[in-house]
């Protein structure tokens, strides 16, 4: 059965269900025929079938269903070619094991959660993945982001994603489609997890280019990590996750400024998104007292920051308490920097420098907030030759002359 449609209304259902279907309808195939690539290229030819037919003959009255079953069709297709090649199994016995197999895997009561998504992400997350390639992944079998947009919020060529793609798919061959128990169910959602921030900070943090700002990688990984919270609902580290990306995509779009980087303090907050910090206040407010984690103490930092009408009225010796809880559960040269900044904030530019003595982080950062450090202290010529180091090793064109800018005023 189908109802009448405009092609507008076609193209609005298809849009609907790649982004709303694509993780679940990918895990039921992979739950039923065990090949990730089998699954995301049937329902790839799927979704390509209803773009040509759906105009002309009408958007079914379910579409997950129809996506569904013309992906299946697909597959099994595939399937009896690549059977009779091999000569191995009559087409009926294949067709007869795989249904076997895939009743098997869905009624399987041993495993604590049956959404067929979170078994897809927990496989993504598969520690034989590296974090790069299982970001990649996710994002491709998960959340349906195609080959090519991936490519490019990577910062890489098609072909090469293409490539990194399929030899995760191949590291993946054999890999059981179930939940974890236990250890190794903590370990993978803690990977998956670290998978959703590294897209995020990906669309924050861009290594090169001209972009300071990717908000379409950064909302897919909030995406993520909604998904992951509505399927594992309860955890304060998937709490804090949604509420730190929340916090700090909800300053979009005060960041920038005629294309040049706005720093934290200086941004107009009335243009802060309101309706994001009010959703992340109300996530993490049964946490506050909470034993912390990782992203809950990131998150509760940035809550400060978003609860403060104006600069001036930052907590910064809380956000200090926050770091140094912090920095006793992730001791890591990018937290003990940005400590350094709110120590300089809470307690002055010296007590900052002195925060930062011993630590080596690659990049511009570090030079960066020493440089700025220095300058505020008096130190002109050591300033000067920090932010010259630092404009030297920035990659980023809007982060590279927002710090040529702090080069000049010293002049």
């Amino acid at each position: 059965m189908t109802t009448p449609a405009t092609g507008s209304d076609s193209a609005a259902a298809l849009d609907a269900a790649l982004r709303d279907q694509w993780g679940r309808l990918t895990a039921l195939l992979v739950a039923q025929f065990r090949r990730l690539d089998l699954a995301e290229d049937g329902l790839a030819d799927a979704f390509e079938a209803a773009a040509r037919t759906w105009p002309g003959g009408g958007v079914p009255a379910n579409p997950p269903a129809w996506l569904l079953t013309s992906a299946r069709r697909r597959i099994l297709d595939r399937l009896r070619a690549e059977a009779v090649a091999a000569k191995r199994l009559p087409v009926l016995a294949v067709e007869t094991e795989l249904q076997e197999e895939a009743q098997r895997v869905m009624a399987d009561a041993g495993e604590p959660v049956r959404d067929e998504r979170l078994r897809l992400v927990m496989l993504c997350a598969h520690p034989a993945l590296s974090r790069e390639n299982a970001a990649a992944l996710t994002l491709r079998m998960v959340i349906g982001v195609s080959t090519a947009d991936i490519a490019r919020l990577f910062l890489m060529s098609t072909a090469t994603m293409a490539a990194r793609l399929t030899r995760a798919r191949k590291s993946l061959a054999g890999e059981r489609f179930e939940v974890p128990l236990g250890p190794e169910l903590k370990e993978r959602v803690g990977r998956a997890a670290d998978v959703a921030y590294l897209s995020f900070t990906a669309g924050y943090a861009p290594p090169s280019g001209t972009e300071l700002v990717r908000t379409d990688l950064a909302a897919e990984a909030i995406r993520l990590a909604r998904l992951l919270r509505e399927l594992l609902p309860g955890r304060a580290d998937l709490d804090g996750l949604l509420g730190l990306m929340l916090l700090q995509h909800s300053r979009r779009d005060a960041r920038l400024r005629g294309g040049r980087l706005v720093l934290l303090p200086d941004q107009d907050r009335s243009r802060w998104h309101a309706e994001e910090i009010t959703e992340a206040l109300d996530v993490l407010t049964p946490h506050v007292t909470a034993p912390g984690t990782p992203y809950l103490l990131q998150a509760l930092i940035a809550a400060e920051h978003a609860i403060a009408p104006h600069p001036d009225a930052t907590d910064w010796p809380r956000i200090v308490e926050r770091y140094d809880e912090l920095v006793a559960l992730e001791d890591t040269p990018v937290v003990r920097l940005n400590r350094a900044v709110a120590i300089s904030e809470a307690d002055g530019p010296l007590a900052g420098l002195r925060a930062l003595e011993g630590l080596d982080l690659p990049g511009h950062r570090l030079p960066g907030v020493r440089g700025q450090l220095l300058a505020r202290v008096g130190r002109t010529d050591e300033a000067r030759t920090e932010l010259a180091r630092a404009v030297e090793l920035c990659d980023n064109d809007p982060e590279r002359a927002h710090l040529a800018e702090r080069l000049a005023a010293l002049d």
